[in-house]
């Protein structure tokens, strides 16, 4: 068996200001770190082989604070991200082999981003509603198919936030590794929605609070046999 653990991160700085943020890379706030040192708390009796965040600085902040404020979790190893070999912005990093033995790792990649909302991004969600109307700003929130202005819908979020998970978590999870994901309220409904095997409106009001870890453990052939919410 493996585990598999999913955390939204941690409060941000545009949470709190409840603004649309998607790609924009807004930090955490006072509460955010907050609720990812308690997290890491909630984790004490799970380790961790390998770790995967999207691109986004405040999923990356709620990563490194779980792996590092209890050593346990990581098993004596040093979190240190790492570069997937097709990527060619970092010049060379990607071919640092590190050790294993002491090092754990963290893989960065935008197809763990949240949803991208186009023009909302930046906008405040009440002030938005009162433009637009609040069924209109739902629909563009909370619907599976449809697109905010210039933006993704969940259906897009979830085509390459599965493609991601499929050809590079999943093995991980085959070979019997426990695997972190630190990552964003969209991104990780559609990984839900595959694991849990949701249809389009269950996983639509499916809500997840921030900095609250959902332990799944996984059977050899990557089903789900048991899935638990660290709240308590």
């Amino acid at each position: 068996m493996a585990q598999l653990i999913l955390i939204r991160h941690g409060q941000s700085l545009w949470n709190a200001l409840n603004k649309f943020t998607g790609w924009v890379d807004v930090p955490l706030s006072e509460r955010g770190r907050a609720e990812a040192t308690i997290a890491s708390c909630r984790l004490s009796d799970y380790r961790v082989n390998v770790c995967f965040t999207s691109r986004l600085i405040r999923a990356i902040e709620t990563a490194m604070i779980c792996l590092t404020e209890r050593d346990d979790i990581c098993g004596g190893k040093i979190p240190i991200i790492k570069h997937e070999k097709s990527d060619q912005v970092w010049h060379g990093w990607n071919s640092y082999d590190g050790n294993p033995d002491e090092e754990l790792p963290i893989f960065t990649n935008e197809a763990l981003n949240e949803r991208f909302y186009g023009d909302l991004q930046g906008l405040n969600k009440a002030d938005t509603a009162k433009k637009y109307g609040s069924e209109q700003v739902y629909e563009w929130r909370r619907s599976y198919s449809v697109r905010p202005p210039g933006g993704e819908s969940l259906e897009d979020t979830q085509k390459r936030v599965n493609a991601y998970f499929r050809s590079r978590i999943l093995p991980h999870l085959l070979q019997g590794d426990n695997v972190l994901i630190t990552a964003h309220g969209n991104s990780l409904r559609s990984i839900m929605m595959m694991l849990d095997h949701l249809s389009p409106s269950e996983v639509t009001a499916l809500e997840l609070a921030t900095g609250v870890p959902i332990a799944y453990e996984l059977d050899t052939s990557g089903e789900v046999i048991s899935k638990k919410i660290l709240n308590d």
